[in-house]
């Protein structure tokens, strides 16, 4: 277990195997986008006990600490925690450099959680709030995981994983901003798993449906809300399992096959 004061070191490899005469072996380390989340701490959690070191990364560096403590007693993993901001485009390329610096040969995958939702009323009417939708999930997504992309394309192996949602399925008048900049970065994830299938580099995409989380506090009209502990268990085990879409919960894979199936000509006179 790192010790707080030791937290610029490179984390020191797993001598529990040599303890148990087998060879040492670098542990595995996953980097967290967005780690001071629900979700993302229940995944962090998870990949933790799947035997991953892990880097938690946020704006919040004090919640980002604690979490990271508690992740450490939880596992006995190696956790720290690491400054990034979604939408620091031109910072984006040292914060990889800072983690390849930081994991070194250990650096296996990272898992985006980040994302952003205004009120659609609200982002209608004032572009800002429309745009910092855009940005946090579709273009600060883009800038962070393409640079994480070179990475692992050139080391030739690797695990991307990235949190869409189902609102990117169809678009709906209730939230068709915050799901435009979803369908977008859904098929950005399409297209990266295509180009980096070659390298040896897995691309997984999930698609959340509703979630208990702050981001979909008080809003109405909701149904089939997962818990942040049921959605990190799928998040991790879609890594795990290597798949190229999961859903979370599955079920939504059903839901959005329905959805999408609407006709338009009956799909534009529905309240969605």
């Amino acid at each position: 277990m790192i010790d707080v004061q030791d937290m610029d070191k490179p984390l020191p490899r797993d001598d529990a195997r040599t303890a148990a005469g087998v060879p040492a072996a670098a542990p595995r380390a996953m980097v967290v986008l967005g780690a001071t989340s629900s979700v993302a701490r229940a995944a962090a959690i998870e990949l933790a006990g799947q035997g991953y070191d892990l880097v938690l990364a946020a704006r919040d560096m004090e919640e980002a600490e604690l979490i990271a403590t508690d992740a450490r007693i939880r596992t006995q993993r190696n956790v720290r925690a690491l400054a990034f901001d979604a939408l620091d485009f031109d910072g984006h390329a040292a914060f990889v450099s800072r983690c390849t610096e930081l994991l070194g040969d250990a650096l296996y995958g990272v898992v985006l959680c980040f994302g952003h939702m205004e009120d659609q009323a609200e982002a209608q009417q004032r572009f800002a709030a429309a745009r910092r939708t855009i940005d946090v999930n579709y273009t600060g997504a883009v800038s962070i995981l393409e640079r994480f992309a070179s990475v692992f394309e050139e080391r030739g192996e690797g695990v991307i994983a990235a949190l869409s949602s189902v609102a990117g399925d169809r678009g709906r008048q209730s939230n068709y901003l915050y799901g435009s900049a979803k369908a977008g970065l859904t098929a950005y994830l399409q297209g990266l798993r295509n180009r980096l299938y070659h390298s040896g580099v897995h691309v997984v995409t999930i698609k959340p449906g509703f979630m208990d989380t702050r981001m979909t506090f008080g809003l109405s009209g909701l149904f089939l809300v997962a818990t942040p502990a049921a959605a990190g268990r799928a998040i991790a085990k879609a890594i795990q399992r290597r798949r190229n879409v999961a859903y979370v919960p599955w079920f939504w894979l059903y839901i959005m096959l329905i959805i999408r199936h609407v006709p338009e000509v009956v799909f534009k006179h529905l309240r969605m």
